[in-house]
């Protein structure tokens, strides 16, 4: 499957670097959806190249997803510097543009982070997402997380049953009351996820799975 690098361009002129790659197997197009892929805190090493995100790129498209994955302002070769979430919420939306002009407009756009990526997309309330998926939260970087809580649209949180940052329970507690969500712990992961990221491709994997069934 064929990496194309993708520019973006924020909605304060920040330049962002991404990579795409199209859901194709044995030569075919077998998209079935489309997600854009958001990683960890830039201040803490994380990057577009980080391991679930890695991983989830690279074994997502041979089953139909096609991805987008990017860096956030100020990582590696974007633009900008640090902005404490708030330029960064708007870098995943111009991650959203660039996913939407390159798949038919019927594709469901799943959005989807891991930690502090992930509390970035449960930030972004986007009419052209049709679900997020959500690994590991801590949900100390969302912006109001709870008006996408109360959305509709399908929620997905892959949460470390040893998540040192934040306990799945604490998370369990803190989301109970919101819509549309379902939650799936991986047994023996930390926030890390180092020797589980099989079974956090295969909860991604399923998830989208669920969803593109759920609307046929």
């Amino acid at each position: 499957m064929a990496l194309e690098q993708v520019t973006l361009t924020s909605a304060d002129g920040t330049v962002l670097e991404g990579e795409y790659r199209a859901a194709r197997h044995d030569g075919q197009d077998v998209e079935i959806a489309a997600c854009v892929l958001c990683h960890p805190h830039p201040q803490y090493g994380g990057s577009m190249h980080s391991l679930v995100i890695g991983e989830l790129f690279r074994e997502l498209p041979a089953h139909g997803v096609t991805c987008l994955r990017f860096n956030f302002r100020g990582v590696e070769g974007s633009g900008g510097s640090w902005d404490e979430g708030r330029g960064e919420r708007a870098d995943v939306h111009a991650a959203l543009d660039a996913l939407a002009a390159r798949v038919p407009a019927e594709r469901a756009l799943v959005l989807a982070g891991w930690s502090f990526g992930a509390d970035m997309a449960l930030s972004t309330d986007d009419p052209r997402v049709r679900a997020w998926l959500a690994i590991a939260p801590p949900l100390y970087y969302a912006a109001d997380p709870d008006a996408v809580g109360r959305d509709p649209r399908p929620k997905h949180l892959v949460l470390a049953e040893r998540d040192q940052v934040r306990a799945p329970d604490d998370l369990r507690a803190a989301t109970s009351g919101w819509s549309a969500t379902t939650v799936e712990v991986v047994p023996g992961a930390d926030h890390f996820c180092v020797g589980r990221t099989d079974r956090v491709v295969t909860a991604a994997r399923d998830f989208v799975a669920r969803l593109v069934e759920s609307e046929t």
